[in-house]
């Protein structure tokens, strides 16, 4: 299939996955605009997990199809795009910062004469060249956050998802991560952040989805929503609750 030439650069249609009795997604549909800085909210339970899960094609749906750039997300070159980073990041305990970005180069970058480059910019970019010999298991929280950073930026991928990225972050590391993330941004990456923390998606992104009982509930402009996020993200969740009574 040849990639997609319009706007679009995750599309998910009619996705339905279920445990059990309990349904994760409902036909569940949403496309993100190629460049757009994406908000995902929802209480705890609510979906977002399944769906990046889904999107990373780490969960097999019951229904529905997802495109990335055009790509049958299934595909191994629909994935190429797309990199992730998870509420914790760990890795080998005893292997160092340097072989940890070597292990995830061999599958972000294809080209191995760019892997060394590609790492030394990376560990630049998020201030950890003087870690390059430190063992993971002497990291600090904040130190191992900045790691998973580095990997996640390996390759420059067009698509960039972040599950719960500032929890527990220092006020710095904070900082850091938000700009590395606006000038990513701002040269086209397109961004996803699973986010609890409002104030900070309502910040940086420019768009947002709230999910909940894996239905889609909104898909507002930021610019859009004419009160405080969290008033309108607890008027959303109660609305839905109210509904099913």
């Amino acid at each position: 299939m040849e990639k997609s030439t319009d706007s679009t650069i995750i599309k998910a249609t009619n996705l339905t996955k279920t445990f059990g009795e309990f349904k994760a997604l409902s036909n569940f549909s949403l496309s993100l605009e190629k460049g757009s800085f994406f908000g995902l909210l929802g209480p705890n339970g609510a979906g977002k997990t399944t769906f990046v899960r889904s999107i990373l094609d780490l969960t097999d749906l019951d229904k529905g199809h997802i495109t990335i750039n055009g790509i049958p997300h299934h595909k191994p070159e629909a994935r190429n795009h797309i990199s992730y980073l998870p509420e914790k990041f760990s890795f080998y305990p005893n292997a160092t910062v340097r072989e940890a970005l070597q292990f995830f180069s061999v599958f972000k970058i294809s080209n191995k004469k760019e892997r060394t480059p590609g790492i030394e910019k990376a560990m630049e970019e998020l201030s950890i060249r003087d870690l390059a010999r430190k063992k993971i298991k002497q990291l600090s929280k904040g130190q191992l956050q900045r790691v998973g950073l580095s990997q996640l930026i390996l390759g420059n991928p067009k698509v960039l998802i972040l599950d719960e990225p500032f929890g527990g972050l220092d006020p710095l590391l904070i900082k850091d991560l938000k700009d590395l993330l606006k000038k990513l941004n701002s040269e086209g990456t397109t961004i996803i952040i699973n986010s609890h923390i409002l104030s900070e998606v309502e910040r940086l992104c420019d768009s947002l989805a709230i999910i909940d009982k894996g239905k889609l509930l909104a898909l507002k402009k930021i610019q859009e929503i004419d009160q405080d996020l969290e008033d309108f993200f607890i008027q959303t969740i109660n609305s839905n609750k109210e509904a099913h009574l």
